[in-house]
C-alpha cells in the first residue's frame, strides 16, 4: 500500500472534490462578504411574528444566509481537517465559527419573541399565510421550548458566550493528531515508520507480540503526559454543557437531550438493560478473540489484532468494486447514488502526518457530502467507505425528497443507514469470500463492528452520564477520576476477559464522541435497528426494503421515533436489543463453525 509524507504527493483522484462548496479562496471571500451582509439584515425582522408576511421574507432570508454560512463551514472546516496546524486554515475556520455567532446573535431575537405568542395567535399565522406551511413544522419546534427559551437580551448573553468558548474537540483532535510526536517503530523488515494515531492500529498488526507491548507503551507514555490537559478540557466541555441546559430550565444536560430527540427515557432504560443483562455474549466474544490469537490471556496491545487474520491488500479500486456488490440488495437506485461518491470525488482517502484522525461523513444543505477517512488498504479501510457512504447516500436521499429547511437527520437515526451497509458488507463476505480467511474476516468484522457500537458504546454512554452528574453535583472530571470511571467500567463489563494494563483506563482520552453529548447510546440503537433492517433485506422481505428506502428520504420534520416507525421498529421495546444480541451469538455461531474447517 502507497504510503505519503505530506498531503503534496497524494494523487489528485483519491482527494476530495470540494469546489461544490467553493470555488477557491476568493471564491470564499465573495460569499463570506454576501454571508455576513446578509447576517446584518437580520435584526431588522424584529417584530416580524406579528406580521406573517414579514414573518415569511425573515425565514427565507435566514435560510439563504444559512445556506451559503454552510458552505463556507464546510469548505474551512474540511481544508482544516486535511492539513491540521497550517495557521492559514486555522485562521479561516475561526472566522466561520465567528460568522456562526454573528448569524446565531442577530437571529437570537426570533425564539422569544416567537414564544410569547398565543397558542391562537401561532395558529393564525398559517391562516393567514399559506406560505409559511412549509415552515411549520420547524417553527413547532421551536414553540414546544416555550418554557425553556430565555429574553431576548438573556439569550444574547448565552450565544455570545458559546461562540467565545474554546472548540475543545478541535484542540484535543489537534493535540493528538498534530502536537505529540509518537516516533518511530521499526518494522520485522528494519524499516521504518513514523507512529501516528491514524496508523497505528495497522502498524500493531505487523508486530510480533513483544514489539507490540513495546509500541503500546511508548505510545500511551506519551498520552499519558497530555492526560491532565485533555481531562481538564474535558471537564469544561462537560461543565458549559450542563450549564447551558440549566440556565434553560433543565435539571441537566441529558434532561435537554431528551427534550431535544422529543424521546422518553424507557429507551435507554431498556438498552442498558438489555445490554447488561447480556454481558456474557461480550465475554464469549473475547473468549473467541483470546482463542483466534493464540493466547493464554488478552492484553491491551493484542487488541488492535484482526479476530480473523486476512492479509488480503485491497486498492481503493478494490473496495470500491467490494462496496458495489455488497450494497446491491438495495437495489439499482441506491446503487447508483453510491457509485456517485467515487466517480464524483467525495472522499479524501489517504493519510498522512497532520491530517485528522478517524472517519466522518459532512453534510450540509442543498449540497453533497464529503467523506474523510485514512485508507489503509485493509478490511477495515473498505469497511469505512461503506459506512461513510451509507451517510452519504442517505444525505442524497434526504435532499431529493425534503425542502432545503428539513434536509438533514437526526444524529439518533443517521448510523442506521452506515450500519446496515456494515452488515451487508459482512454478510457478503461471509458467503462470497474467495478464502476461508476472507469469509472468516467477513463475519469478524461485523462482530468488531457490533461490539464496538453496541456494548463498547453502551459502556462510555453510562460513564458519560457519570461524567455530566458528577460534574453537575460539583465534581471536577480530573485524570485521576476518569481513570478511575473507565477502570470500574470495564471490570464491570470484560469480568477479567481482558488483562489491566498500565496505561488501559486512559482509552477515554481516545473517544472524541464526548465531544458530541451523549452521541454514544446512538450508535447502540442504530447498530441494533441495522441487524435487524439488513437480515429483513436479505432474507429477501421486499417491505422492509422498500420501507427502509422511505426511512431513508425522510427530513427533519419528522420526529426519530415517528421516522422508526417507518420501519415498524418501537425502541422502548426491549426485544429489538435482545434480538441484536441474539444476531451477534449466531455470527459467533457461525465462526466457531468455520474455524473447526481449518
Amino acid at each position: 500500500m502507497q504510503t505519503y509524507n505530506n498531503r503534496s504527493e497524494v494523487p489528485e483522484k483519491y482527494k476530495w472534490d470540494l469546489t461544490e462548496f467553493c470555488k477557491d479562496d476568493v471564491d470564499f471571500e465573495d460569499k463570506y462578504k454576501l454571508a455576513s451582509d446578509l447576517a446584518s439584515k437580520l435584526p431588522s425582522y424584529e417584530g416580524c411574528t406579528k406580521d406573517p408576511k414579514k414573518l415569511e421574507e425573515f425565514l427565507e432570508l435566514e435560510l439563504k444566509t444559512v445556506g451559503i454560512f454552510e458552505e463556507l463551514y464546510a469548505y474551512a472546516h474540511l481544508i482544516n481537517d486535511q492539513e491540521l496546524g497550517v495557521s492559514a486554515n486555522s485562521e479561516r475556520f475561526e472566522r466561520v465559527i465567528n460568522l456562526q455567532t454573528k448569524i446565531n446573535v442577530n437571529t437570537c431575537f426570533f425564539a422569544p419573541e416567537l414564544l410569547c405568542l398565543s397558542k391562537d395567535e401561532f395558529e393564525s399565522l398559517f391562516d393567514v399565510n399559506e406560505s409559511l406551511k412549509l415552515y411549520r413544522a420547524d417553527l413547532e419546534r421551536i414553540y414546544r421550548e416555550k418554557d425553556y427559551i430565555l429574553s431576548d437580551s438573556e439569550e444574547k448573553i448565552i450565544t455570545d458566550l458559546e461562540g467565545a468558548n474554546a472548540n475543545y474537540s478541535a484542540i484535543s483532535s489537534m493535540m493528538l493528531n498534530a502536537l505529540h510526536d509518537y516516533g518511530e517503530v521499526t518494522l520485522e523488515d528494519g524499516s521504518k515508520e513514523t507512529l501516528t494515531i491514524t496508523n497505528y492500529g495497522k502498524l500493531m498488526k505487523k508486530l510480533s507480540r513483544d514489539k507490540r507491548e513495546e509500541v503500546y507503551k511508548s505510545f500511551f507514555k506519551i498520552v499519558d503526559q497530555y492526560a491532565k490537559i485533555n481531562a481538564s478540557l474535558l471537564n469544561s466541555f462537560v461543565k458549559k454543557t450542563n450549564t447551558i441546559a440549566q440556565l434553560h430550565h433543565f435539571k441537566n444536560a441529558w434532561e435537554s437531550k431528551l427534550f431535544e430527540l422529543n424521546m422518553n427515557n424507557n429507551v435507554y432504560v431498556s438498552l442498558v438493560e438489555a445490554c447488561e443483562n447480556n454481558l456474557s455474549s461480550l465475554q464469549r466474544y473475547y473468549k473467541i478473540k483470546t482463542k483466534a490469537l493464540g493466547v493464554d490471556n488478552l492484553h491491551s496491545w493484542d487488541l488492535p489484532l484482526d479476530l480473523a487474520e486476512c492479509k488480503k491488500e485491497y486498492s481503493i479500486s478494490d473496495a470500491q468494486d467490494l462496496i458495489l456488490k455488497a450494497i446491491k440488495p438495495l437495489g439499482e437506485d441506491y446503487t447508483k447514488k453510491f457509485r456517485r461518491i467515487f466517480d464524483e470525488r467525495f472522499i479524501d482517502y489517504c493519510q498522512y502526518k497532520g491530517k485528522t484522525s478517524g472517519g466522518y461523513s459532512l453534510s450540509i444543505m442543498n449540497h453533497t457530502s464529503r467523506i474523510l477517512m485514512s485508507y489503509n488498504g485493509d478490511l477495515d479501510s473498505v469497511s469505512t467507505i461503506i459506512h461513510e457512504g451509507g451517510h452519504n447516500v442517505n444525505h442524497q436521499y434526504i435532499c431529493e425528497s425534503n425542502p432545503s429547511i428539513y434536509s438533514d437527520t437526526t444524529l439518533l437515526v443517521a448510523e442506521v443507514a452506515s450500519l446496515t451497509n456494515e452488515c451487508l458488507l459482512s454478510s457478503y463476505l461471509a458467503e462470497h469470500g474467495e478464502t476461508l480467511e476472507e469469509k472468516k474476516a467477513g463475519i469478524a468484522n461485523f462482530l468488531d463492528i457490533f461490539v464496538g457500537n453496541f456494548y463498547s458504546a453502551i459502556r462510555e454512554g453510562k460513564m458519560e452520564e457519570d461524567m455530566y452528574n458528577h460534574v453537575n453535583a460539583g465534581g471536577v472530571l480530573s485524570k485521576d477520576y476518569l481513570c478511575e470511571l473507565n477502570l470500574k467500567s470495564l471490570e464491570k463489563y470484560e469480568n477479567d476477559s481482558i488483562a489491566m494494563d498500565e496505561y488501559r483506563p486512559l482509552k477515554w482520552i481516545m473517544r472524541s464522541h464526548y465531544y458530541t453529548e451523549f452521541y454514544l447510546y446512538c450508535y447502540a440503537i442504530c447498530i441494533s435497528v441495522a441487524s435487524y433492517v439488513a437480515s429483513k433485506i436479505l432474507d429477501g422481505d421486499e417491505v422492509m426494503l422498500d420501507n427502509y428506502i422511505k426511512f431513508l428520504r425522510c427530513g427533519l420534520d419528522k420526529w426519530p421515533m415517528d421516522e422508526f416507525k417507518v420501519l415498524g421498529v418501537d425502541l422502548e421495546n426491549k426485544d429489538i436489543y435482545n434480538s441484536a444480541v441474539k444476531y451477534f451469538d449466531k455470527m459467533m455461531d457461525k465462526f466457531e463453525s468455520l474455524s473447526k474447517e481449518e
